[in-house]
């Protein structure tokens, strides 16, 4: 009560908030199954609606305490960005309340960076089964860049054919 910090502990918690990034990474497979079993399994359905009902999950859904660790990591830069703004520069928590602020955004970087990654490897995904699953294209190294509508200007006789183009 006499010193009270917060920055000291958020900084030796920090590091491991990285794992995050692979909860965001699988968190839309998470929930598509979810969705599916529930669907497909009368005997899943009961126990997810079962546990629902206890007290200690607020009447929440099961989807609902599912985002929460999605939401967490922007929540904590939230905060310290709030708390160091209001704290005095020359607090002692100053020094550590910033470097947690520090690790903290890479950590939400990496969540995000995450979610990207995820996002293009889907949209590669849906490209390569509308182009017939010919080519493989679904590769981790391989992104996306810009897709659209072109028109392909013949050499001989200059008429104009549309076309869908994938860079």
């Amino acid at each position: 009560t006499t010193t009270p910090r917060i920055g000291d502990i958020l900084q030796k918690l920090a590091p491991f908030l990285k794992m995050y990034g692979e909860y965001v990474k699988n968190f839309d497979n998470a929930m598509e199954l979810v969705k599916m079993w529930t669907e497909r399994s009368p005997q899943f359905k009961f126990i997810i609606q079962d546990i629902q009902k206890e007290k200690v999950c607020g009447s929440l859904t099961l989807q609902h305490h599912m985002l929460e660790p999605v939401q967490r990591i922007p929540r904590y830069e939230m905060l310290l960005k709030d708390y160091l703004r209001k704290l005095p520069q020359d607090s002692l928590d100053w020094k550590d309340a910033e470097k947690s602020l520090e690790i903290i955004s890479t950590a939400a970087s990496h969540s995000n960076s995450a979610i990207r990654k995820m996002e293009n490897l889907k949209k590669l995904l849906e490209i390569y089964e509308m182009l017939g699953e010919e080519e493989d294209i679904v590769n981790p190294s391989n992104e996306l860049i810009k897709e659209g509508q072109i028109l392909k200007l013949a050499a001989r006789n200059t008429s104009a054919q549309e076309r869908y183009l994938f860079l």
